[in-house]
């Protein structure tokens, strides 16, 4: 499933960092606002090499972030995670892609499958 979010970068975090059980991991988190009549922030995530995607953009730009959403359950707890693999800037149909995270599928992100990093 594709799911596209497009809107106004608002805030993008410190990249944090740690080790798991499946090595070294790094992840940035970002916020956009959506453009809908009752305008929503979202938080999302990019990992590891993809962190370089959120570098073409800066807080204010318009953009559209494909992302899959995921849900996993911890210690009896839920946690969903919504992890951008496409990042473009603008909105316009012309408008050229500010970065762009490799077209990979949503099952082969490279990303650790069983180690939450918290």
């Amino acid at each position: 499933m594709n799911i596209e979010l497009t809107g106004k970068l608002i805030q993008k975090m410190t990249p944090v960092s740690g080790e798991g059980k499946n090595g070294k991991w790094e992840k940035q988190e970002f916020v956009i606002e959506t453009d809908d009549q009752y305008p929503k922030k979202i938080c999302m995530n990019v990992w590891g090499e993809k962190l370089s995607a959120l570098a073409g953009v800066v807080e204010g730009d318009h953009i559209t972030a494909s992302v899959n959403i995921e849900s996993r359950e911890f210690n009896g707890r839920w946690y969903t995670d919504i992890r951008a693999w496409r990042i473009q800037r603008g909105s316009d149909e012309g408008s050229t892609p500010a970065a762009t995270l490799p077209n990979l599928p949503p099952d082969d992100l490279g990303l650790p499958e069983d180690d939450l990093p918290f």
